[in-house]
């Protein structure tokens, strides 16, 4: 059977070579066949383990839900409202005796304006922008200790952060305005959102405190006699719905910061008619207010005045021109209530995502800077010691090597990969073995055509993967076995080189070098980036670290050794490179890795084919980390291997990927919603530290530098997809799904570009 180029095993037949051979034990993965009954068998059981298809539809909810909580939350941070107005403007259309008159409104039906004052020697105290966490309760300390109430025009977000503090006020007598609830320039506004801020705000009172409110202060209005012909609108349309307008007589200008005796000159009225002063208990450093307002109530007592709040100032008034008005609180609708619980639900999950994201931020931010600074010192550690005169492994390997080919529908590459294989230039001699894993597309009697020496072809009925590899292992003549993908073609040193570890006793695996040999599309120059960085450059480091996870199934070498004493390849994972990896770890052999075997692969060409690859793998490798997650309470190499490779893995393969789109995320609020110039420098520092890594990664690797203006657009399309297959493949592991092989189609444009040793 050695001297047949092809061979046809079944049951029997397989068993009496292995008996022959008397090789130690493999471990056959459970879906090998030999027979149509077994096939049919097998294929029904994988038939059970496939995963449903990704949701489309639960990701466009996901997506939308997040969307919608960005949108709560720059909305309530008042992302969407115009800011503070800098110039005056006409005053023609005011009434005169609203700019001549007190600093209540009440604009009745028709126009119809009335303008009030509050008694003689009154004063109002008045504290807007709070309900604030730090200052409120300084300033109703000091409001308690005087025994004084006053009025506080609260902003809307402000009550739903602080509910506890509005409670407080209305518990202890004080009452409460509205003053919107995100503070815009109202006279910007359209009448639909004014009255939108308006209501919003009393749902946040109700919802907080159990009433609602007819006093309204504007953002940014001082008084009277500062109305213009934009606040005109305003005023008409809050006294059609119900409010009084308030605004002062006189301005302690605390939001200037200036000194306790400045606040007081400017709190004192010039005579001795009613007033109504204003404060702010948030906004800033309120420290200086509270001092001057602890120092105010007792100075304005000792002129004759007492203190009041607005509506029980404005019903004196009132009462003294025989008429009574109504109170400014009164109960709030049930109804009100439930929909201020919303309201406040929605703003605080919104608060919530958003400092989520925050701590995914740092965590991103440390990682990203971790993984970089690891990268730079160790892998240029790496690098400079192989690069070394005076380094080898030790002697020449010269042992013959077998290279075992799975090949299940490859006519389309396997008989370049094969030619690249037979011509390789190893001392020793190359056996290449090509286990034909039931393909329907005659990929066996093509490489049967070529009538190269040295080149067996084994069929077999379709068992996997690791039923093929296992198959070629048990009829390789060698001790040296190098495994290789059916779509993969070797440089003609790449075997020479790739064994050439094997002359430390301590070396049980060997891991080569993956190039993308078809680069000329975009998403191909994408996966050649990732190849480069992602892939070797991380296998530097691995190796100084003593944790590799994964030797590549495209170019890997092994000693029998090694192999027989884990088992052989298995079934267990979708991922049957990582899990043999890790079991060899774990029995204590070194794995290293030698850049200088380099093969050349075939990288998906469509974004569809990328992600089933992308989705096996990454699905894969969780399945090989949970399935040796027990290791890590190991004593000896078992314990110290797998500690160090599950945390790496767990940090930098599934964390750092997860965590990452809130880069995205939070780019992309910052452009429209906040400082455009800090988000942009951000986000440039970012894409600087990953160019940094990939330069490294390049002139490690001796790889041209042009293809890396692709890598800013990498960040729109090509991180996103892999964003959504780790975020597929963490949904299908969590709720039990299972996955099947995902073949993929090839095109055979790779032989062409390997051959030119570029793209």
């Amino acid at each position: 059977m050695r001297d047949d180029p092809t061979t046809r095993l079944d049951g029997r037949r397989l068993a009496a070579l292995r008996r022959r051979r008397a090789a130690p034990p493999l471990a056959d993965a459970p879906t090998v066949v030999l027979d149509a009954r077994g096939t049919t068998a097998a294929r029904r059981v994988r038939s059970r383990r496939i995963a449903p298809r990704p949701s489309w539809l639960i990701l466009t909810m996901v997506l939308v839900v997040l969307g919608g909580l960005l949108f709560v939350e720059a909305y309530a941070n008042a992302a969407f409202v115009p800011g503070e107005r800098t110039a005056p403007g006409s005053q023609r259309e005011v009434p005169t005796s609203i700019v001549e008159g007190g600093p209540i409104v009440n604009v009745g039906a028709e126009g119809r304006t009335q303008s009030h004052r509050l008694p003689p020697r009154t004063v109002a105290l008045t504290f807007d922008d709070g309900p604030d966490a730090r200052w409120t309760p300084e300033v109703l300390r000091v409001l308690d200790k005087h025994q004084v109430k006053a009025t506080f025009f609260v902003i809307g977000t402000q009550v739903v952060r602080n509910p506890e503090l509005a409670r407080r006020m209305v518990a202890d007598g004080h009452e409460l305005g509205v003053h919107t609830f995100t503070h815009p320039d109202l006279a910007a506004l359209p009448g639909w959102r004014r009255e939108l801020e308006y209501a919003q705000t009393q749902l946040a009172i109700a919802s907080a405190t159990g009433v609602r409110t007819s006093l309204l202060r504007f953002p940014y209005s001082s008084s009277a006699d500062a109305y213009t012909d934009r606040d005109w609108p305003m005023l008409r349309q809050a006294g059609e719905l119900g409010y009084l307008t308030v605004v002062n007589d006189v301005d302690s200008r605390d939001w200037e910061k200036p000194s306790v005796d400045a606040m007081l000159a400017n709190a004192t009225p010039a005579g001795t008619g009613g007033t109504i002063a204003l404060w702010h208990d948030a906004g800033g450093d309120r420290a200086g207010t509270v001092a001057a307002l602890d120092r105010y109530i007792p100075m304005m007592r000792q002129r004759g005045y007492t203190f009041t709040t607005v509506s029980e100032g404005f019903g004196r008034t009132l009462t003294d021109a025989g008429v009574t008005g109504p109170g400014a609180q009164v109960a709030a609708p049930r109804a009100d209530r439930w929909r201020g619980d919303v309201l406040v639900g929605a703003v605080r999950a919104a608060d919530g995502m958003f400092r989520v994201f925050g701590v995914f931020f740092v965590v991103v931010g440390v990682l990203t800077v971790g993984r970089a600074l690891l990268l730079f010192v160790l892998a240029l550690r790496h690098a400079y010691r192989r690069r070394r005169r005076d380094w080898s492994w030790g002697p020449p390997v010269t042992a013959p090597v077998s290279v075992i080919v799975p090949a299940h529908n490859e006519k389309e590459g396997i008989a370049a990969a094969v030619r690249s294989l037979a011509a390789g230039d190893h001392p020793g001699g190359i056996e290449v073995v090509v286990v034909d894993d039931g393909s329907t597309d005659g990929t066996a009697d093509i490489v049967a055509a070529l009538g190269l020496p040295d080149v067996r072809v084994v069929r077999k009925p379709n068992g996997g993967k690791p039923s093929a590899l296992n198959t070629g292992v048990a009829l390789a003549r060698h001790e040296l076995i190098v495994m290789v993908d059916g779509d993969t073609i070797f440089e003609p040193d790449a075997v020479r080189r790739l064994v050439q570890p094997f002359a430390d006793p301590r070396v049980g695996v060997v891991a080569g070098n993956v190039k993308v040999g078809n680069r000329r599309s975009l998403i191909a120059k994408w996966q050649h980036i990732e190849y480069v960085i992602g892939f070797n450059l991380d296998r530097r480091l691995y190796e100084t670290l003593h944790c590799m996870p994964t030797v590549p199934g495209a170019i890997g070498a092994f000693r029998r050794e090694a192999l027989a004493q884990v088992g052989g390849m298995t079934d267990e994972t979708l991922a049957e490179d990582t899990d043999v990896t890790m079991a060899l770890g774990r029995a204590g052999w070194h794995i290293v890795y030698e850049e200088s075997a380099r093969a050349w692969t075939e990288a998906p060409a469509t974004l569809g084919q990328l992600w089933k690859q992308r989705y096996r793998w990454s699905y894969g490798t969780m399945q090989a980390m949970w399935k040796h997650r027990r290791a890590v309470l190991d004593r000896g190499p078992s314990g110290r291997f797998t500690r160090r490779c599950l945390s790496f893995l767990t940090l930098f393969g599934v964390l750092l990927p997860l965590a990452a789109p809130v880069i995205d995320l939070l780019a992309l609020y910052g452009l429209i919603f906040l400082d455009r110039g800090e988000t942009v420098l951000a986000w440039l520092a970012m894409l600087a530290v990953q160019f940094l890594t990939a330069v490294v990664a390049f002139r490690l690797d001796r790889e041209k530098l042009g293809v890396l203006w692709v890598l800013p657009l990498q960040q729109f399309v090509y991180r996103q997809l892999m964003y959504l297959v780790l975020l597929q493949s963490v949904v299908t592991a969590l709720t039990g799904g299972r996955l099947g092989w995902q073949k993929l189609r090839r095109t055979g444009e790779l032989d062409l570009a390997a051959r030119r040793g570029t793209a």
